[in-house]
């Protein structure tokens, strides 16, 4: 019987796609369900690596499935002989590397919890998780180690040298004896200290669900060799780009340390990746540094979650990788319900787009009155749950053809004197100057208008009263006479989420403080 993987098309994926198909993909079933088990264990024996770690630094770690099951075994074990029982919280704040593998597939395999968490978290950020979770051990490196050291019930283990010898007396298969409804992960998103978001706690049957973005979203079929840059701490970084793809065997990438664009371009081509999916603000470095042309790829399928790719960069992507970007869209709350089918025959990206439902799942543009909104009426995007409509808390319009458009966040509307105006359009446009190299857009109070529109602007030169002119008029003729933002500042750095994201509402929050 054909699995789903087996299918490239659109069309296909309208008429094959089922809960039961999904399920068909994987070992287990709802008695008997283990997620190291699906990602790591199965694959054993693979020709191709699991993970190709491409370091800041400059090396590259392979690692293959074999000594994966190996590693994360013995880890599943040396938790049993520390007392850790099924249902405990293992934190690991490492960057990618086979220690931060071996733990997080490790502590789920035997039935803990593993909660990845960002490697930038300072004392407060680390303690409010930890606290949160009620973690009994933390795996992390020598730097962060001592921020921890104060936390009262937490066992601190150091990923050094010695971790390895610590786990080589222990046995090297573990038998695994969760079922699909276990807990198996805690995820923070990506909130300040000041205000700790809710752990998004998924159980190992999760990475069934998730199936449909990793065949639709980001096109993941047999024989892909697939990387994603984004901090496994992240939820795209994690899901999307290590869980998802390990699942049906593939050879993942991963980036550790301070992003650089050519350091990535260098890994892209060394192991002949033939799919990525980044965030949009990967993809302008990788347009700023200008070093694309000086390397080789082999990319087939290109996709980017996140926030909106300004059209430059689609541009770009087009004439140098010959590919249209295909987005992939989602919440916390739904999961990702909008895609780009890359990869599909049958399907043609459209610039701009969120792209499609995935099949099985219904999404709207609804008004605040609940109607649904005519094509290219702005309207908050609505998705059907459980006989009621959920909100996104996402603007975005839909097209006569039936593709969605997001128009930003629901708190990133700015309303001026009568006029609704969306940051994510007047940002795409300040962009397209030459000299700009990363914006911001937010509503600022105005006695007159209500508010008006400021802008945060990163360039590639000094600002100036001229340039302030130019953007500004730039604006005005692209988009309209009346979004243009009529305050510019000029920044070193724009805020950003852990994901990659511009941070709006810390710019709120520091105009706010002024």
């Amino acid at each position: 019987m054909p699995l789903l993987t087996d299918y490239l098309s659109y069309a296909d994926a309208q008429a094959h796609c089922t809960p039961a198909a999904l399920w068909a993909l994987f070992d287990g079933d709802r008695e008997h369900f283990n997620l190291a088990h699906e990602c790591v264990d199965r694959h054993v024996g693979a020709s191709e690596p699991a993970l190709i770690v491409a370091h800041a630094a400059g090396h590259d770690e392979v690692i293959s499935y074999d000594e994966l099951a190996r590693d994360s075994s013995r880890f599943a074990h040396w938790l049993v002989a520390q007392g850790i029982r099924a249902g405990d919280r293992v934190a690991v704040m490492l960057e990618p590397s086979r220690a931060f593998y071996v733990t997080l597939f490790g502590a789920m395999k035997m039935g803990a919890v593993a909660v990845p968490l960002f490697t930038l978290f300072g004392p407060d950020g680390l303690k409010l998780r930890v606290q949160d979770c009620a973690a009994r051990l933390l795996v992390t490196n020598a730097e962060k180690a001592p921020i921890a050291a104060d936390l009262a019930g937490l066992q601190v283990v150091v990923a050094d040298e010695g971790f390895e010898a610590l786990l080589a007396p222990h046995a090297s298969a573990f038998r695994c004896a969760t079922r699909a409804d276990d807990m198996a992960m805690y995820q923070y998103t990506s909130g300040t200290t000041r205000e700790l978001p809710e752990a998004v706690r998924h159980t190992h049957r999760s990475i069934v669900t998730l199936m449909l973005a990793a065949l639709y979203g980001t096109g993941l079929r047999p024989g892909d060799r697939y990387f994603c840059p984004s901090s496994p701490a992240w939820g795209h970084g994690l899901w999307h780009g290590t869980l998802a793809p390990m699942a049906l065997g593939l050879t993942t990438g991963a980036y550790a340390g301070r992003f650089d664009a050519e350091r990535l371009l260098r890994a892209l081509q060394d192991h002949r990746f033939t799919n990525i999916a980044a965030a949009a603000t990967h993809y302008r470095m990788i347009r700023h540094s200008q070093a694309a042309a000086r390397y080789r790829h082999s990319l087939r399928k290109l996709s980017f979650t996140g926030e909106p790719l300004d059209t430059d960069t689609a541009i770009f992507l087009r004439e140098h990788f010959g590919l249209e970007a295909a987005s992939m869209y989602g919440t916390t709350e739904v999961g990702v319900v909008l895609v780009s089918y890359p990869g599909a025959p049958d399907f043609a990206i459209r610039r701009g787009a969120l792209g499609k439902p995935v099949p099985g799942v219904r999404v709207e543009v609804h008004d605040a009155r609940g109607q649904v909104c005519a094509p290219g009426v702005i309207g908050e995007l609505m998705v059907w749950r459980r006989e009621a409509w959920i909100p996104t808390r996402d603007l975005g319009r839909i097209d006569a053809d039936g593709y969605f458009y997001h128009a930003g966040r629901a708190d990133d509307v700015i309303i001026s004197a009568g006029w609704t105006m969306s940051a994510v359009e007047i940002e795409d446009s300040i962009l397209k100057h030459p000299a700009v190299l990363e914006a911001a857009a937010i509503g600022v109070p105005d006695a007159l208008r209500g508010q008006v529109v400021k802008a945060f602007v990163l360039a590639r030169v000094a600002g100036s009263d001229e340039l302030t002119r130019e953007i500004q008029d730039l604006v005005r003729t692209r988009l309209s006479q009346h979004e243009y933002p009529r305050q510019i500042d000029y920044v070193a750095e724009l805020p950003k989420t852990p994901a990659g994201k511009i941070n709006r509402k810390v710019l709120r929050e520091r105009q706010a403080g002024r």
